[in-house]
């Protein structure tokens, strides 16, 4: 084993257990610090695949705007230190039942498409060729469908938060 094949699994290891960091503790602030350290094990994973230009997008957007302004949402909405709250979810055996369902359903119908197995086209060596980049995130042939799947998600997710401040909203008042 190579020395950069020792200090990818450190990083990605790392990376996956503060993303279960985020989701497994119990006080929102440690959550946000936990985010933060999973989307810069990320960025560290871009640089070692060579694309400078996504690990300091992934630093400045997500690290420097994105998780600082949950973490300003969090301290000015919430008394975080005193958070004595439980934070599961009742009903979180029936979500892992759904997301599993979910998963299972998109690998199934996925799996049935005939250009599943197809290759996409690759990302140039350097990496750092923006134009050929956004030719090949928006090419139906490259990474158009996962480009899609990621807006979805985000829409989902948007979705969710406007739910979740309705509910304790409407349950103040």
């Amino acid at each position: 084993m190579s020395l950069e094949q020792v200090f990818f699994l450190i990083v990605a290891g790392s990376t996956l257990a503060s993303s279960i960091f985020v989701v497994a503790t119990r006080r929102l602030m440690h959550s946000a610090f936990w985010l933060v350290t999973a989307l810069f094990g990320i960025s560290v994973l871009f640089v070692l695949l060579g694309s400078g230009f996504f690990a300091v997008v992934q630093v400045l957007v997500y690290i420097g705007a994105i998780a600082i302004l949950i973490i300003f949402a969090i301290m000015l909405t919430r008394n975080v230190m005193e958070n004595d709250e439980p934070q599961a979810n009742r009903g979180w055996m029936f979500a892992v039942l759904v997301c599993a369902g979910l998963f299972i359903g998109l690998v199934t119908v996925l799996s049935s498409w005939p250009a599943f197995s197809t290759t996409v086209k690759s990302i140039p060596a350097s990496g750092e060729d923006i134009t050929a980049l956004g030719k090949i995130l928006t090419d139906p042939q490259g990474f158009a469908i996962v480009f899609e799947v990621s807006s979805v998600m985000l829409v989902a997710g948007m979705i969710g938060a406007i739910y979740i401040a309705s509910e304790k909203k409407a349950g103040k008042e």
